[in-house]
């Protein structure tokens, strides 16, 4: 992406925003992806609705965005198929050992200055950034 686009993107974080907020005080429950997808994969009753629907509406959300607007969802994927494998297995662990992923720490847990949230947030994105720069520069970008 090579535009800055400051009213789009605080529109959409002020969605985000009310989204987890509603979440919490509707449901009791932080919108954390990671979480809300695991939990799909428990059976427990009473919890299997409100996750599929949640990750539904996420991908409806794209589809309908996309239909839309398809400038919006436009990428390019540039690493190899092994790579992007990796990376998805080493966010899968991180969220697991961070209790969380990204959008629950830095989204919900932030904005309810939770301790662990405000500790995990930068862990997670220094490491991304220590990883992203070891694949590109060390590796080439291909695993």
């Amino acid at each position: 992406m090579s535009s800055f686009t400051p009213v789009e993107s605080l529109i959409g974080g002020v969605l985000l925003g009310v989204a987890g907020l509603m979440l919490l005080l509707f449901n009791g429950r932080i919108a954390g992806i990671s979480g809300i997808f695991g939990g799909l994969l428990n059976f427990k009753k009473g919890e299997t609705l409100w996750r599929a629907t949640f990750v539904v509406g996420l991908l409806a959300g794209g589809l309908v965005l996309s239909l839309i607007y398809p400038q919006a969802i436009r990428f390019e994927i540039t690493y190899s198929a092994p790579a992007i494998m990796l990376a998805g297995l080493l966010v899968g662990i991180g969220s697991r050992m961070g209790s969380g992923c990204t959008s629950g720490h830095g989204i919900c847990g932030i904005g309810r200055v939770s301790r662990r949230s405000l500790v995990a947030v930068p862990v997670f994105m220094i490491s991304g950034m220590i990883a992203a720069i070891a694949v590109d520069r060390l590796l080439g970008g291909q695993i």
